[in-house]
């Protein structure tokens, strides 16, 4: 017996010993209407739900150009949506994306090498960084854009239309590019599928798969579909997955949520329909206000329009003339004007200000100015909650509203929020910037550019499980930022004392490299010692502030007991 009969599949699956009807229970069950409320056909609440059972293909694939199209549109023109993408990009990648070595000394040597790994993380790094965030941005294949505005990129397109697609470069024709390897970002639909592959099982959504439903290749359109002056829109280029030797060809990254799914859609479909009736309320309401706006009072009576004027002072605006002659001779005798209609009201003066006197029946119903109607009310916060829920945030950062709630609940709203963007940032941009770290690697190592790699017996990077080892990596994104300095620098002092977390892990909640932090302490320390400078009361100055900070504490949870 071989390995591949050792360790191969299981065969064909065993046929079950009777059939199952298609709704999973008998016929008689069936015509009852089975055990489960949620799927009682005769109530009328529901009698006409019935969705159908598709795969995730056949779901997505149909709806993916409107859902995207719709999407966008609703990122253009709703500042809440487009407020929640620029929340995804700041709370998951922020202004520098640093990458954190890890390498795995054991599987390279045969034993942990702290020495080497050190000489190594600092090396790569270094060198990474400078090519990755070089302002000749080296990176893209467009030279437009820097690693960090790559990966917001990203995961700003990731959130338009549920994934994110880049083609692998290797432009040999730029000869001053320190490193041959680019990227090309995508617009999601040149990814697609060839009319001539229309009735192919293995093309779905522009990717070639095989049997077991692994991407072998992707169709790419030369131009945007709906670039209808470009005559490359229809013309179609296939890329492979990847090269006979492991090296990727393109990034595509989604979330998948089903299996067998080839694509990916937006998570914030599920709210799009509310976002979009949001914003026609809004907009109903600010036309109603404006409305509003323009009328200071209105009068109710049976009284012709003319009288009613001429008891408030306008004038004999019946006599068609008089009207005339006030239009034609406005600019020259406005003033004089003005006195002849005044002069006609019946009125009485108050220190000045005039008070109409109106026949029985009559009122005059002064207009405030125009209200904001629904908005502001508990209605528009039911929908502003669930898009928030649809987008990932909390109710607070969505709307930009921070009026209503307390500590705590900021607090619980951030961690909420914290959890939900380090679960997208290590599915989206930590994958992104994985793909983008082992390619550039894979390039330096064969031009041996490396100097932490010229000693003897290195491991080969392409024997199995190499290219991990070497660039196992960690991802320093945003800050976490902090509602409360004090308390929670407390918090990370107690984490660390305690020994729940390290100076590293620390650091980089504030979107720093710890090593970078410590090499600056030293030499500020250096430099103080050399300038004699004493920085020893900074400390009991720390005492002070957080002896007040508790005294604050105790009287306000005094007052809360009262």
């Amino acid at each position: 017996m071989n390995i591949d009969d050792l360790l191969g599949g299981a065969g064909q699956a065993a046929s079950p010993s009777a059939p199952v009807p298609a709704g999973g229970a008998g016929s008689t069950l069936a015509v009852a209407g089975g055990a489960f409320d949620a799927a009682d056909r005769f109530d009328r609440s529901m009698a006409l739900w019935a969705p159908p059972l598709m795969s995730a293909d056949q779901e997505i694939l149909p709806a993916k150009a409107m859902a995207d199209a719709r999407v966008r549109d609703t990122l253009r023109n709703d500042a809440y949506v487009a407020n929640s993408a620029n929340l995804h990009r700041d709370h998951i990648v922020g202004s520098l994306f640093l990458l954190n070595c890890k390498p795995s000394t054991r599987i390279l040597w045969g034993a942990e090498d702290d020495v080497w790994e050190q000489e190594f993380q600092e090396e790569v790094e270094e060198k990474f960084t400078l090519w990755a965030e070089s302002g000749e941005c080296w990176v893209d294949a467009t030279r437009r854009n820097t690693f960090s505005e790559m990966v917001r990129l990203a995961v700003g397109i990731n959130f338009m239309g549920g994934e994110a697609l880049a083609s692998v470069e290797y432009l040999r024709d730029e000869i001053d590019r320190p490193f041959k390897t680019a990227l090309l970002m995508l617009d999601l639909e040149r990814l697609s599928t060839p009319p001539e592959h229309s009735w192919d099982r293995s093309v779905r959504g522009g990717v070639r798969r095989n049997r077991r439903g692994r991407p072998m290749g992707y169709y790419v359109r030369q131009a945007h579909p709906y670039d209808f002056r470009d005559p490359d829109a229809h013309k179609f280029k296939y890329v492979e997955a990847a090269k006979p030797w492991g090296r990727k060809q393109m990034l595509h990254i989604f979330e998948q949520v089903r299996p067998d799914q080839t694509r990916g859609i937006a998570q914030i479909t599920s709210m799009l329909a509310e976002a979009y009736q949001g914003k026609a309320m809004r907009k109903l309401a600010l036309q109603n206000m404006i409305v509003n706006s323009s009328y200071a009072a209105a009068i109710e009576s049976d009284l012709p329009t003319d009288v009613v004027f001429n008891m408030l002072g306008g004038g004999n605006v019946g006599d068609e003339e008089a009207m005339t002659g006030a239009i034609s001779n406005y600019m020259t005798s406005y003033l004089s004007t003005v006195a002849k209609y005044v002069g006609k009201s019946k009125y009485a003066q108050l220190d000045g200000v005039k008070i109409p006197h109106l026949p029985p029946g009559s009122k005059l119903n002064l207009l405030p100015v125009g209200k904001g109607g629904l908005l502001g009310t508990e209605f528009e916060t039911s929908i502003l909650r669930y898009m928030a829920a649809g987008s990932g945030v909390s109710l607070e950062q969505l709307s930009r509203d921070y009026s209503k709630t307390n500590y705590s609940s900021i607090k619980a709203g951030l961690a909420e929020t914290g959890l939900y963007m380090s679960t997208k940032k290590k599915i989206i941009a930590d994958r992104f910037g994985s793909g983008v770290f082992r390619l550039w690697f894979e390039e330096a190592v064969n031009k041996n550019m490396i100097e932490a790699l010229k000693r003897p017996r290195v491991p080969n990077f392409y024997d199995p499980l190499m290219s991990e080892a070497y660039t196992a990596c960690e991802w320093i994104g945003a800050s976490r930022g902090q509602v409360d300095e004090l308390k929670e620098t407390q918090a990370a002092i107690a984490r660390v004392n305690s020994g729940l977390s390290t100076r590293e892990i620390e650091i980089a909640r504030f979107g720093r490299d710890y090593r970078k932090v410590f090499r600056q302490l030293s030499r500020e320390k250096k430099l103080a010692e050399t300038l004699d400078l004493d920085f020893s009361g900074a400390d009991a100055m720390m005492g002070a502030v957080e002896a007040a900070a508790n005294e604050d504490q105790e009287a306000k949870e005094a007052r809360d007991d009262q």
